[in-house]
């Protein structure tokens, strides 16, 4: 009796299934064109240690975003650090404010996660280049 064997059949499902949870993940959020992002981190310019991290989310009209939950995952530009995140709490109308830890000078980028109040998710990532080693000292121009 002969016994076939499709070897092909068996590596590809693995690589579909794969492909097709990759493919589902950028769907899962995304950026959302009528709805500003504006973020400003104190101290200014961002140095390591401690930091305020303030988001603004308004909509196309300008009108402030309220009621949205908030997270933030601050990441150096490099690869081999682990991440930082923080739960932002609404302290005006569209206003949220959370507290970061720099834990190395060098280049970060911080991506806000948000739940709208309208259902919707958004994912926007904001560079924040040259974060100094020198905390509590103001870089020279």
């Amino acid at each position: 009796m002969m016994r076939t064997v499709r070897a092909g059949a068996t590596v590809c499902w693995p690589v579909l299934l794969l492909l097709l949870a990759v493919a589902s993940c950028g769907r899962a959020s995304k950026d959302l064109p009528d709805v500003a992002v504006d973020l400003v981190v104190v101290p200014d310019p961002p140095q390591i240690g401690p930091s305020t991290v303030t988001v603004t989310l308004t909509d196309a009209g300008g009108l402030p975003i309220e009621n949205a939950d908030l997270e933030l995952e601050a990441n150096m530009s490099h690869a081999g650090m682990v991440p930082v995140f923080a739960s932002a709490r609404e302290v005006a109308p569209g206003q949220y404010e959370a507290s970061l830890e720099f834990t190395m000078g060098g280049d970060w980028f911080i991506l806000v996660h948000s739940q709208l109040p309208d259902g919707r998710s958004l994912e926007r990532r904001i560079d924040l280049p040259g974060v100094d080693v020198r905390r509590g000292e103001t870089p020279a121009p």
